[in-house]
């Protein structure tokens, strides 16, 4: 597994310990020089340690020193080398990069913690040891497949940018069986509630009876696009997965499970968008479609 140097030379160490500290009778004054400066819960964040919305929240409640005094403010500036950071009575030393790829099941929901007390994606990783992990992307609750996961918020940022991140593809079951000229609509596109939905290419792989599965690619991702785009057209999603995130493919990753992107994976997301090729779809451990 390739690790990738990090702009700072702060690490974070994975877990999550609890930890208190005594204000100073005098505030820190910030080092003249400016070069290689952030506010300190972006350091935190980049460090790969926590959210950066955390991060704030953990500055804001006394658990974070910066050269032996606790700092309160999420944007107090930090130079590279020159400060020494102390989180939860740790100092911040630097941890693995970790870049992980997850089949997601169906009924959960991409989030670290759902309002409504539903399951999330984070039930796969129970039991794992894993540092903070984000997902580079998200999946609807009814949605399944590939999901991407990193503690590097910069790839993640990049992943899912449209501008840079890669091509996205999906096998999609509807309630119908579309023509040519249907299909040539999904590329072209729809207006729905102020935006254009439209995908990247669209065809048919296979139809039974009344039902058709499709191959979508989408380039952007907003939210619940391709059940938007068809619902448009009059289709109802029977079901969807995402099958690759450009050269990344769920292959015959079961369902729940996880792995790790191997060094020639990142090499090749990394190179922008992409198209994976994946002939045979796979979701668990069937080969076919039901």
């Amino acid at each position: 597994m390739a690790s990738r140097k990090h702009p700072h030379n702060y690490n974070a160490r994975p877990g999550n310990r609890s930890g208190h500290f005594v204000s100073g009778a005098s505030p820190i004054r910030p080092v003249a020089n400016a070069g290689g400066r952030h506010g300190l819960a972006r350091v935190l964040s980049k460090a790969g340690l926590c959210s950066r919305s955390e991060a704030a929240r953990r500055v804001q409640d006394g658990r974070v020193s910066v050269d032996g005094r606790v700092i309160r403010d999420p944007e107090f500036p930090i130079i590279q080398g020159v400060h020494r950071i102390v989180a939860d009575g740790q100092p911040l030393t630097a941890a693995r990069r970790l870049y992980l790829a997850l089949n997601k099941p169906r009924g959960l929901v991409t989030t670290v913690k759902d309002e409504q007390g539903r399951q999330t994606v984070y039930r796969c990783f129970d039991g794992a040891g894993l540092p903070w992990l984000a997902p580079a992307g998200r999946l609807d609750k009814a949605s399944e497949g590939l999901l991407l996961f990193s503690n590097d918020p910069e790839w993640a940022a990049r992943l899912t940018d449209p501008l840079t991140g890669p091509l996205k593809t999906y096998r999609v079951q509807i309630d119908g069986i579309p023509d040519a000229d249907q299909l040539a609509r999904m590329h072209h596109g729809v207006d729905d509630a102020g935006e254009h939905l439209a995908a990247q290419s669209a065809r048919l792989l296979r139809q039974n009876g009344r039902t058709a599965w499709l191959e979508i690619v989408l380039d952007e991702g907003r939210n619940r696009h391709i059940r938007r785009l068809l619902q448009v057209l009059g289709w109802e999603v029977l079901r969807l997965v995402r099958v690759a995130i450009g050269p990344v493919q769920l292959g015959e990753l079961a369902k729940g499970q996880w792995r790790e992107l191997a060094a020639e994976e990142l090499k090749a997301l990394a190179g922008g968008k992409g198209l994976a090729k994946q002939d045979d779809f796979v979701s668990g451990s069937n080969n076919s479609v039901e």
